[in-house]
């Protein structure tokens, strides 16, 4: 478990990519491979392949409570069975930094894939945080085709529980916690803002949870590089060099759902040893 003072990453699963990296991310260069690697050196699989962290983080609340971003990759019978390593083991990572599913006040979904939205529900079929109100983004919901599993993984069963809370734009959720609309890899993608979250001697620091804006560090040393399966390519690259600007300004760390390192700085050396 990786904690950045009110920021807790729980990490969900571990796998290889079905796809190689180099095709996952087309078009990067020899020197972003090269500083990627320096970022995140856990990513490299043999023969190209690509490992990834799936990954969910916890912002403590006042009186105990919690709030999770993301849900994992979910139960063995989830959606995200047929590509992702399931079952996850959110429930035992939970447990392991003492956060009761009954604690947990809300749920940032930052889109609706399967691997963020799997455990939105329990092995009987209800939501797996019972007292938490899920925020979406509406044109999120909207542009889900309802034929896709994770409409009746997630947001059917809950709106038929009213606790699903669809939300427009930027928005506050709590003092020091904000819903930043990161569109293009899904069309109403979000990140959130943890502000004061963290900081070297005790000081504050703000933290930048990403979603998918950012999937590999090749990204982050070249934010251009697009992800096979981003919905809206322009849109992604223009959000990721908006959330990484950002973050470089407030001197934010980024919490990443699927580099094997939980929280990483938002730049990445200029260059190779020796280059």
């Amino acid at each position: 478990m990786d904690r950045h003072g009110l920021v807790v990453a729980l990490l969900d699963a571990t796998g290889t990519f079905f796809e190689p990296a180099a095709t996952a991310f087309p078009g990067a260069d020899a020197a972003a491979w090269a500083r990627a690697a320096l970022v995140d050196p856990g990513a490299a699989g043999p023969d190209g392949s690509w490992r990834l962290d799936f990954r969910c983080f916890a912002v403590s609340r006042p009186g105990g409570r919690w709030v999770l971003v993301d849900a994992g990759v979910g139960p063995a019978h989830g959606p995200a069975a047929g590509w992702a390593p399931v079952p996850g083991r959110l429930p035992a990572a939970l447990a392991e930094a003492g956060i009761a599913p009954a604690d947990v006040e809300a749920v940032v979904l930052t889109h609706l894939h399967e691997d963020h939205t799997g455990w939105t529900l329990d092995a009987a079929g209800r939501p797996f945080f019972p007292a938490a109100r899920y925020l979406v983004q509406g044109a999120e919901v909207a542009a889900l085709d309802r034929a896709d599993p994770v409409w009746d993984w997630t947001v059917a069963p809950l709106r038929a529980s009213g606790q699903l809370q669809e939300v427009a734009g930027v928005h506050r959720l709590a003092p020091g916690l904000t819903l930043l609309p990161t569109p293009g890899h899904t069309p109403g993608h979000q990140s959130v803002l943890v502000e004061g979250a963290a900081g070297p001697g005790g000081g504050d620091r703000d933290v930048l949870v990403t979603g998918d804006v950012l999937v590999h560090a090749v990204q982050l040393a070249d934010p251009a590089v697009p992800y096979s399966h981003e919905r809206d390519r322009a849109a992604a690259r223009a959000s990721r060099e908006e959330t990484l600007a950002l973050a470089v300004r407030r001197g934010a760390l980024l919490a990443t759902a699927h580099l094997t390192r939980a929280f990483v700085e938002p730049s990445v050396p200029p260059a190779v040893p020796g280059g």
